[in-house]
């Protein structure tokens, strides 16, 4: 009797789980869902956790994951309005943001929603790249290149087509992956590329001389300021000496002996002031004035 007791309860259980996989399901949180009504999307489930949903054949869910998608495009020719044919891949990050839109446009499909959206991202940035010059992606002039402008051009075409497009997808972000030229540009640009830096290395080396005349310039007229002061110090100072010296004269023009006296002390000091030997006769000026000097009495 316990036995059939015990058979019937663990029956009773698997029957209401069966009856409950039938009428509830769960969405994880890398996933996003929808509930179809006899084939037709009905209900767009973003948010993880348990729903109820009517048994098949009525309803049916169909689960997609809501990660964000990879993509790569071929590695294209593009011209840009200056006439060059310019080699560029992008990548791209997508995701499925209405998944009852997204289910019944590609049939659930993440393959044929890439090929549909292949076409929208080359339109896009061959009518971005179409809108710039060469310069804005190869130049020497750090501020001529405009990647992160292209890139958000392009990331500003793609979601809004997609969404005017009604794919039920997200485009999160894009961006140049690889750039290159035809052999048939590599040249030409090479050449540009030469000529820009000649213009360059002209530019400096003007700069460099305008700098380098400034500075002399400077130079000069600091030069020219302290000659010309060190001349009116000297004009001074020689002022000055010929000021003293006609005040001595004044006083030798009073007394000539006296001047020639000082001029003979003079003389002989810069005579004695070394060692020297001197043979000459004690008449020759200024030696006789170290000739004892005889009274007037006496001579």
């Amino acid at each position: 009797m316990k036995r059939n007791t015990l058979i019937l309860i663990v029956g009773a259980l698997l029957l209401a789980m069966f009856v409950l996989l039938l009428f509830v399901f769960q969405v994880r949180t890398t996933e996003v869902a929808v509930v179809t009504t006899f084939g037709r999307a009905t209900r767009p489930i973003t948010e993880p956790g348990a729903y109820f949903k009517w048994p098949w054949p009525i309803q049916k869910v169909q689960k997609f994951d809501k990660r964000i998608h990879n993509f790569e495009s071929k590695f294209e020719q593009v011209l840009t309005p200056d006439g060059y044919n310019l080699l560029i891949m992008v990548y791209a990050g997508w995701t499925i943001s209405q998944p009852d839109v997204f289910f019944p446009r590609f049939n659930g499909s993440i393959r044929q929603a890439e090929e549909n959206l292949e076409g929208i991202i080359r339109n896009a940035y061959a009518g971005v790249v179409g809108q710039h010059p060469l310069s804005h992606f190869i130049s020497t002039d750090e501020k001529e290149l405009k990647f992160t402008v292209v890139e958000q051009e392009i990331l500003d075409r793609i979601q809004r087509d997609a969404k005017a497009s009604g794919y039920g997808i997200e485009i999160k972000f894009l961006g140049i992956k690889k750039l290159g030229l035809p052999e048939s540009v590599t040249q030409l640009v090479f050449e540009r590329m030469q000529s820009e830096r000649e213009l360059q290395e002209t530019k400096i080396k003007a700069e460099g001389q305008n700098a380098a005349d400034v500075i002399r310039s400077g130079a000069n007229l600091e030069s020219a300021k302290i000659l010309a002061k060190a001349d009116a110090e000297a004009t001074r100072i020689r002022g000055q000496g010929e000021l003293e010296a006609a005040k001595a004269w004044q006083v030798f023009q009073k007394n000539p002996e006296l001047a020639s006296f000082l001029l003979q002390i003079n003389a002989l000091e810069q005579f004695l002031k070394e060692r020297t030997t001197l043979i000459l006769d004690q008449t020759t000026p200024p030696l006789q004035l170290l000739t004892p000097a005889v009274p007037k009495n006496q001579r």
